[in-house]
């Protein structure tokens, strides 16, 4: 019986069995749990930790899964507002077709529907984590779905898309910056 069940399997073909390219997540301007640069951190006068550009950083994904018409992408800091988290990008109805923002595109608004992040806006908006606040890291998730690129209404925030999502998401692939205002990180 045992010679039997080994002729079965060396007879089944193993191209079956090979797994699809992994969905991924990078950017040219930082590596998965690196530091970003100050020039991506927030920029608002009226705050002392927001002292960057404001520049989001250039993302680019492959291997989304072939079903997919549409992505999303969230960025939070899940330890921001003492552990409430802070949204820094709610960036949905984007094109199958699109791979890639260059720097500065999500600042700008370019290429996709922009719902509202903590600070209210509906662009990027970069790390301002409070002096004393230690390292704090920004998850960045890009999110293939099923949903036509036009489906979803502007302004949604964090949680109404992520409501929207449910049993529309295919696959995610994420990447992590980190960022301090700390003296030492």
């Amino acid at each position: 019986m045992r010679l039997a069940s080994a002729f079965l399997l060396a007879a089944l073909p193993t191209a079956g069995f090979a797994a699809a390219p992994l969905f991924t997540l990078q950017s040219q301007d930082f590596t998965d749990n690196a530091f970003l640069s100050k020039s991506f951190a927030g920029n608002n006068k009226s705050s002392p930790a927001c002292t960057g550009n404001n520049v989001s950083p250039a993302l680019s994904w492959s291997n989304a899964p072939q079903e997919t018409k549409s992505f999303a992408l969230l960025v939070t800091d899940p330890v921001g507002a003492k552990g409430l988290g802070v949204t820094h990008m709610v960036a949905y109805n984007i094109p199958a077709a699109t791979n890639a923002f260059a720097q500065g595109d999500l600042t700008k608004g370019k290429g996709y529907t922009g719902g509202k992040n903590t600070p209210g806006t509906n662009a990027w908006y970069g790390p301002c984590p409070p002096v004393g606040s230690g390292m704090h890291h920004y998850n960045f998730v890009v999110i293939a779905t099923d949903l036509p690129p036009d489906q979803l209404k502007p302004g949604l925030k964090h949680e109404e898309l992520v409501k929207q999502l449910k049993g529309h998401a295919l696959g995610a692939a994420s990447l992590v910056g980190r960022f301090s205002n700390d003296p030492q990180g």
